[in-house]
């Protein structure tokens, strides 16, 4: 009999189960199961936001207990997957914080395609760093597409999206949208580069041929190549301030000199990497490589 992942719980079993976690010694031996299983390194995260995300996925099977829920991911390998989802807060939406995308078209791309003006290979590179499920990286491609306008086919554009979450990336790759996530996007550029099917949207094929798809752990795996432009926002919020500082120390090696970081609006640069990143737009969270690699 296959299990209701989101059976409704009684406030009982609600109070129950929340006691039990509370006094729980078996949460080490769960975050070292998940590690071994999945290769998600729990120690890198805040122990609070963990243990709160695992705690939807306890509370979602009416597991009693920690230990109860780790012989329930033993029997359902299916429930690995919930669970990363669950860890991994995937909430997006095409141009959120439209007043930050609005700075991205109308001075960081039109800057990248001046910086590039005289050179013989005219390539703009861009890393969206915990991607969700695409809407982010499908937004910059409009951007890139509209302000190149005629001059696009001028131009290699690669744009990169990664994101831990597999399930969230084959969404990604599939392109097709509920209206609620396009709430920012205008009637014009629904015309042109999305495609209405029933109650959905499909991004057209021009888009998703500028972007590739693909998993990693931004934190344990680099990613290769020099960027233009990397947008990783509201992601590193969750982490340990040594690994915030850690990551933004690779964005900063991943950059090409005169390349642009955006982080969110709720994060911050921190030790070293504050001391090689200028600000140029504080309330956007936007900032410019000017120094040499460190």
């Amino acid at each position: 009999m296959k299990l209701n992942k989101y059976r409704v719980q009684t406030d009982e079993e609600k109070i129950k189960i929340g006691k039990n976690l509370e006094e729980d010694i078996g949460f080490e031996l769960l975050k070292r199961a998940i590690k071994e299983s999945t290769g998600f390194n729990c120690e890198q995260y805040k122990e609070a936001h963990f243990r709160r995300r695992v705690n939807v996925r306890v509370r979602a099977t009416s597991s009693e207990n920690y230990g109860e829920y780790l012989r329930l991911l033993k029997k359902d390998s299916e429930e690995y997957e919930y669970l990363i989802k669950a860890l991994t807060i995937n909430v997006s939406e095409f141009f959120r914080n439209p007043e930050t995308f609005e700075v991205i078209e109308k001075e960081v791309i039109p800057f990248l395609i001046k910086s590039r003006s005289d050179s013989l290979i005219k390539s703009i590179r861009i890393w969206s760093a915990g991607c969700a499920t695409g809407e982010e990286a499908y937004s910059l491609a409009i951007l890139l597409h509209k302000v190149l306008n005629r001059d696009y086919n001028k131009y290699r554009i690669s744009i990169i999206g990664t994101d831990i979450d597999t399930l969230s990336l084959e969404k990604a790759q599939k392109g097709v949208y509920l209206e609620n996530v396009l709430k920012n996007v205008d009637a014009s550029t629904k015309e042109n580069y999305f495609v209405k099917l029933n109650e959905t949207y499909q991004v057209s094929d021009q888009l998703k041929s500028m972007i590739r798809f693909k998993r990693q752990d931004m934190i344990s795996e680099s990613c290769t190549g020099r960027f233009d432009l990397i947008i990783c926002r509201n992601v590193m919020i969750y982490f340990k301030k040594e690994v915030q500082e850690q990551l933004q120390l690779n964005f900063h090696k991943a950059l090409n000199r005169g390349g642009f970081l955006v982080i969110g609006k709720a994060e911050t640069l921190l030790g070293a990497a504050s001391n090689h990143f200028k600000t140029y737009n504080s309330r956007e969270r936007l900032y410019i490589k000017e120094t040499k690699d460190i």
